[in-house]
């Protein structure tokens, strides 16, 4: 099918007092609900970030505002569609700017912008300029070359770097450290001046945060400098990484120190392999504790693309960041990649920046991953090398700061379980910001299954390809007091039986979340997602509750249960407020839909199609009676 512009009026079902209909204010006016973290609704919800985020089109500007179409079409070059809020401002000449008044003092700054790439593809640099109270800061060095993807298909696989046609991916950050410290009430203004030259400058939001002055090494840790490592040089420091994080492996130093500095590695940090078992060393660290001086400070990076670094490391997996086996300690650092891509182009991909079987006792904390294909996957398949099999149990990642991946943010794989993702931020992940895939790849499907994991007080925005945050199979695993803003064409939540994972069972909780502005459409456009959304594609999803939960200006459905092959018996959907959902209902079952839902205390307002729908077809109950249908299907079809 195609997307339709669909006139049918709204049909409520007369619930009792389990649903009230409280037609008040039209759809328009949920186009722009509050920024995050400033909803009194939302106060429990969310990441404790350390910073404050502006919206461009809040300040005072000189340029133009850029706004999405009403079904904030995806993939056509649509700058709006990817901006915080749906919305960004275009500096076209020179003098236009954005300006905003500070709330807190501030030593940073990171700005979230699209410039264009160059005329041939690889992007290019450029500058934008700083002000402060109308006194210039600095130049701003902004980028396009891990931005721009061309092509019209929704495969990942199928993008490319070489210009042409329809383009997605359009927006980057960039971020600064500030010689010195502005107080609260400093108005900032982004200008575009003389010697800024771009064709155009579109800037979305800002960030700014007072970042704390570098760590002191703790006396129990041994810095790089002592293995040859040589900040700001840029020459690879790999050698000397490795060389500390094996010496502590060895049990030959108690604890890895990183320092303040930029320093380069080009090769993943892990444990060769003595055997040489498989075409890749895959192989991770185990019993090492690594620190930085902070995530601002102690930052490694690399110039190298990951298909072509060479030596031990798997090119899926890359040439930076580490593999991690088991009992290993991370804490303030940044890891920065030099994706461009994911899969395109001769099959290059950009890397991951955490990856392994991770065991027990693993934590990760305050770790800024950026420019990766996959941030963080976690598991290992059971045939890479049976013997050291040994699912990830009990880890525990917070304060993690995630930013312009190619694919996931976290995905919880490989009957990873009793683990948890917390008080961390996403941005422009281009596959699910966090995920626990409970896949069969494991050693027994019965015993390693995905189960009892937390993702809580998150804050996800703009992922710009698939879910904010997805669980597929498993049992016991929980989605609470999470923020999801501006999906591009996923669910804010979804729940789903695609990827032929382990089944579902017990009980899945998705409790106190905020969903604002998500949802959107898909595969060829054909498929439109609610902001929650269950898709029993093959098994059924059995177990689930909903509550305490705000669903603002969905672009679809505020909750969809999608036609599939399974069943999704017995949801309990309870203290839900759906309000203005702009192409759709407050909650719907398609037409191949099968299962029961019961509502308590659920409000729904303002929703195009009406609070409740059950399409023609399906054999989906609504509190134990089915729903009146009405005219018109919406389209089924495969999941992602």
């Amino acid at each position: 099918m195609t997307r339709r512009d669909w006139s049918r009026p709204g049909i409520a079902v007369a619930l009792g007092a389990a649903l009230t209909a409280a037609w008040l204010v039209p759809t328009a006016a949920h186009a722009a609900p509050v920024a995050p973290g400033t909803s009194a609704a939302a106060a429990a919800r969310g990441a404790a970030s350390p910073f404050a985020e502006y919206e461009a089109e809040d300040g005072t500007y000189d340029g133009t505002l850029l706004e999405t179409d009403a079904t904030r079409t995806f993939g056509h070059t649509n700058f709006a569609t990817e901006s915080s809020g749906r919305k960004s401002v275009r500096l076209d000449s020179t003098g236009q700017y954005v300006e905003f008044t500070s709330t807190g003092s501030t030593n940073s700054v990171v700005v979230r912008n699209s410039i264009p790439d160059a005329p041939g593809g690889g992007g290019q640099d450029k500058t934008l300029s700083l002000y402060a109270d109308g006194t210039f800061v600095q130049k701003l060095d902004l980028s396009s070359k891990h931005s721009w993807l061309y092509g019209s298909t929704d495969d990942p696989e199928g993008l490319t770097n070489n210009p042409g046609g329809d383009a997605r991916r359009l927006f980057d950050e960039s971020h600064a450290l500030l010689d010195k410290t502005y107080p609260e009430g400093t108005t900032f203004r982004l200008q575009r001046d003389a010697g800024d030259d771009a064709a155009y400058y579109v800037v979305d939001l800002v960030d700014l945060e007072q970042v704390a002055p570098p760590a002191s090494k703790p006396a129990e840790c041994t810095s790089i400098t002592e293995y040859g490592a040589v900040p700001d040089d840029g020459n690879d420091d790999t050698e000397a990484i490795q060389a500390a994080v094996t010496a502590d492996q060895n049990g030959e130093i108690d604890c890895v120190w990183i320092p303040a500095g930029q320093w380069r590695q080009e090769q993943k940090i892990l444990t060769d392999d003595p055997l040489n078992r498989g075409q890749y060393n895959q192989v991770g660290i185990s019993d090492v504790t690594i620190r930085g001086a902070g995530m601002w400070h102690s930052q490694l990076y690399t110039l190298t693309a990951p298909q072509d670094a060479g030596g031990i490391n798997h090119p899926h997996e890359g040439n930076f960041g580490f593999d991690i086996d088991d009992n290993t300690q991370i804490s303030d650092i940044a890891i920065f990649g030099s994706g461009t891509i994911r899969g395109g182009d001769g099959n290059a991909e950009g890397g991951v920046g955490l990856n392994g079987r991770f065991g027990e006792d693993t934590k990760i904390s305050n770790v800024w991953i950026e420019h990766a294909n996959v941030a963080t996957w976690v598991g290992r398949d059971y045939s890479n090398i049976p013997e050291l099999w040994g699912p990830g149990d009990g880890l525990e990642f917070s304060g993690m700061r995630i930013r312009n991946t190619y694919a996931d943010g976290i995905n919880f794989t490989n009957g990873t379980r009793n683990s948890s993702v917390t008080d961390s931020s996403f941005r422009n992940t281009g596959d699910d910001s966090l995920a626990v895939w409970a896949s069969k790849y494991v050693k027994d499907p019965s015993v390693d299954v995905g189960h009892d994991n937390v993702f809580s007080n998150n804050t996800i925005q703009l992922p710009w390809r698939a879910n904010g945050i997805a669980v597929y199979g498993g049992y016991g695993n929980k989605i609470e007091n999470n923020l999801v803003y501006d999906t591009m064409n996923y669910p804010g939540i979804m729940l789903a039986t695609d990827h032929d994972p382990v089944p579902f069972s017990g009980e899945t909780l998705i409790a106190n979340n905020g969903l604002y502005r998500t949802g959107g459409a898909f595969w060829n456009e054909d498929q439109e997602f609610g902001a929650i959304t269950l898709f029993a594609q093959g098994s059924g999803i059995p177990g689930v509750t909903i509550r305490d939960t705000a669903i603002e200006d969905s672009t679809y459905d505020g909750i969809q249960f999608k036609t599939g092959g399974g069943e999704i018996p017995d949801v309990k959907i309870s203290n839900v407020k759906i309000s203005g959902s702009a192409n759709g209902s407050g909650i719907l079952a398609m037409g191949g839909a099968r299962g029961s839902a019961t509502l308590t205390d659920v409000t729904i307002s303002g929703s195009r199609d009406g609070d409740v729908t059950v399409e023609p077809g399906s054999q989906f109950v609504i509190d134990g009676a089915a729903a009146r249908s009405s005219d018109g299907a919406r389209g089924s079809g495969q999941g992602r």
